[in-house]
């Protein structure tokens, strides 16, 4: 039976060869990234998957990163070409229309936006995750876009931030966290400074590395 069932597969991989022979090298290519090529071939190992990691920095040893967690310490290997962003602490009143932010915030009942902390980008990353959409947290949302205008109200000021499919508005109550982004580098990354990997993967042998950071400058508080 096991003899019989590989025969099938490989008379169906060179069946699809001879088809697409007609239609050029690129329809081969396309087939076997669809995966028909594993048909004739041991399983792959599955693609690592995106994870993201908060914590403080504890130790670094050439690439090797240790991360101190709420769950206890982790190691990553930091791969180059690394991209280090640096986030410093910044007030309400260095949000100005124009600005371009990124906001993470809860809907009340009545369905005001409130804020749980902002970002500030820098002119560089201007249209980073352009847009609307839940957050990582049940009930939350994400918007990065233009602040269009700062608008004052009695539980805190309110940004009207535009993007490229529609408008929201989100109060800012007076204890959100803001940071502001910028260029960072890897002298930053010392021993008690705050870090967030966002778009680590996690290999098939459970080995984690990144080639983005984002930390803590001057003991700044990162609330992503």
């Amino acid at each position: 039976m096991r003899h019989r069932l590989g025969t099938v597969q490989v008379s169906v991989v060179l069946a699809l060869v001879t088809a697409c022979g007609a239609l050029g090298t690129q329809a081969v290519a396309a087939v076997g990234s669809l995966g028909i090529w594993r048909l004739a071939q041991a399983p792959a190992t599955p693609p690592g998957r995106s994870i993201t990691i908060r914590g403080t920095v504890a130790a670094l040893q050439g690439s090797h990163l240790r991360v101190a967690t709420v769950s206890g310490d982790q190691d990553v290997t930091l791969v180059e070409p690394l991209t280090v962003i640096g986030a410093r602490s910044a007030r309400l009143g260095d949000i100005t229309p124009g600005t371009f932010v990124g906001t993470a915030a809860r809907a009340d009942a009545d369905g005001t936006l409130r804020a749980l902390e902002v970002h500030i980008f820098p002119e560089s990353m201007r249209g980073t995750g352009e847009g609307h959409r839940p957050w990582e947290r049940p009930g939350t949302t994400m918007t990065n876009a233009d602040v269009e205008a700062v608008v004052q109200r009695t539980e805190g000021s309110a940004l009207t931030l535009k993007y490229r499919d529609g408008t929201v508005l989100v109060v800012v109550p007076p204890d959100t966290p803001i940071v502001r982004f910028e260029p960072g580098d890897r002298s930053q990354i010392v021993p008690g400074a705050g870090i967030v990997l966002s778009r680590a993967t996690s290999a098939a042998d459970g080995t984690i590395s990144t080639s983005r950071v984002t930390v803590g400058v001057n003991g700044a508080r990162l609330p992503m």
